[in-house]
């Protein structure tokens, strides 16, 4: 019992759910992020580039042969680049919303509370302290 009590007490930490948390968010944001280069970012740049699919593009190293069964032998460089566009999409969206927070932390930092205003008890003591002062 006293695994099972550990591991409930390891699992239910507030770090631990927000991890994950974190990846579930995370895996669903890559699917957007994939479909925001296949389906938005690359049809354009084919179109640019002269009707190119990226994810076509590959170098053959050695050609098929269906009679004696062997498999094309290819580099898929097409793919790596869409992966890499996947990539610096995601970056730069981490970036800007690290940043914004960190602007947001810093709002927070530069703008100090204003100091309470003295209660009753503080004025007339101030005030005693003056005029004891001033004699």
């Amino acid at each position: 019992m006293g695994f099972v009590k550990e591991f409930k007490e390891f699992a239910m930490r507030g770090s631990v759910v927000d991890l994950a948390i974190g990846v579930v968010i995370g895996a669903a944001f890559g699917k957007i992020v994939t479909s925001l280069v296949a389906d938005i970012i690359m049809p354009p740049v084919g179109y640019i580039t002269g009707g190119v699919d990226f994810a076509s593009l590959k170098y053959v190293m050695k050609e098929a042969n269906e009679a004696a069964g062997v498999a094309e032998v290819s580099i898929n460089y097409g793919n790596f680049i869409n992966v890499v566009i996947q990539f610096l999409i995601v970056a730069m969206c981490i970036f800007a919303v690290i940043k914004a927070m960190n602007s947001m932390k810093k709002k927070e930092i530069a703008a100090p509370e204003a100091p309470a205003a003295p209660t009753k008890e503080e004025v007339l003591l101030t005030e005693i302290r003056d005029l004891l002062g001033s004699k």
